[in-house]
């Protein structure tokens, strides 16, 4: 049994390091090949099949990853949520270590349960679980980034206050800052800097967040460019606002927090008992894995499906 575990422990490793060690290496050689590129001509001449050839496997593969999520009008929003986690992935790249990783994963699963069904649907459930990583990465970036919002409106309009200008106040308040919050906006110092108007540099991080809230200061910037006002103040009441929100939707998720762990106890635990059941039992769940049994596994999916959905829309307050 140690062996087992051992053998499988080092498969899946390998697997996952020999994906994650072939596209740093695609990555070192861009980078060399940026800094060959600024040199001045013929200081440091390469040839054209050493930044070629060795690569040109992984950029085909990489390629059919890019051109099947075009296929399935993907591209997009898989590119903005690798932007939104600041994951230095592109989406081709993001693909292939996501099959990598579900390929490693079910053989793991396989050797330490001897069960090729386990594996599959574990090779199968790789690419949900990176794709998962992603978002929940998003999700508590943008969190992140809300709760440190009104902090930063209070400092710029603190450094309003002091006589600073709009944009000397978001670059001292980028130098002050913590991440996410001082990696976006450095961002839009970066943009204004060479030539982009404050605001609109501030709505495409507003777009590109998707947050409410920073929307909002936007459109209440753009509103005091058109009736004037002093902008200090606006900003202190948007981040008084924002703090009042905050505390609200804390509130909230602590009297919601049961129904969402009820949502996933009751749905996973099915789940749970019928991979323990074929593990330490085989024989005994064959009959419901041929039909009629396959059609009542799948109305069970479907009903856990729809109950955890359903509650946890119930426990889903919009603040």
């Amino acid at each position: 049994m140690i062996a087992t575990l051992v053998a499988a422990g080092g498969v899946g490793l390998g697997m996952a390091l020999a994906t994650v060690g072939l596209l740093q290496r695609v990555r070192e050689r861009d980078e060399e090949l940026a800094f060959i590129l600024q040199l001045p001509f013929g200081e440091q001449d390469v040839p054209v099949e050493a930044v070629t050839e060795s690569r040109a496997f992984l950029e085909r593969t990489v390629g059919l990853a890019t051109d099947g999520l075009e296929h399935f009008n993907a591209m997009a929003r898989v590119s903005a949520d690798l932007e939104r986690a600041r994951l230095p992935l592109r989406p081709g790249e993001f693909v292939l270590a996501a099959v990598g990783g579900g390929i490693g994963l079910g053989l793991l699963v396989w050797l330490l349960t001897n069960q090729l069904l386990l594996g599959v649907l574990s090779f199968l459930a790789g690419p949900f679980l990176a794709w998962f990583f992603v978002r929940f990465r998003v999700s508590r970036r943008r969190k992140a980034f809300e709760a440190q919002l009104p902090e930063a409106l209070s400092l710029i309009a603190s450094s309003l206050q002091a006589g600073h200008t709009a944009l000397r106040s978001v670059q001292t308040m980028v130098e002050e800052s913590e991440a996410p919050l001082s990696e976006e906006f450095a961002r839009v110092v970066a943009e204004t800097s060479l030539g982009d108007p404050l605001v609109d540099a501030l709505e495409r991080l507003a777009q590109r967040l998707s947050i409410p809230d920073l929307a909002w200061v936007v459109q209440a910037i753009r509103i005091q460019q058109t009736v004037g006002g002093k902008l200090a103040d606006l900003l202190f009441t948007l981040a008084e606002f924002m703090r009042a929100r905050e505390e609200i939707r804390r509130e909230v998720q602590v009297l919601t927090a049961e129904g969402r762990l009820s949502a996933w106890v009751l749905g996973g635990l099915p789940v749970l008992l019928f991979f323990a059941v074929k593990t330490m039992s085989p024989a005994y769940l064959a009959p419901m894995l041929r039909m009629p049994g396959l059609l009542i596994l799948g109305g069970a999916a479907v009903s856990i499906a729809a109950g955890i959905a359903t509650i946890l829309k119930m426990v889903r307050i919009d603040i």
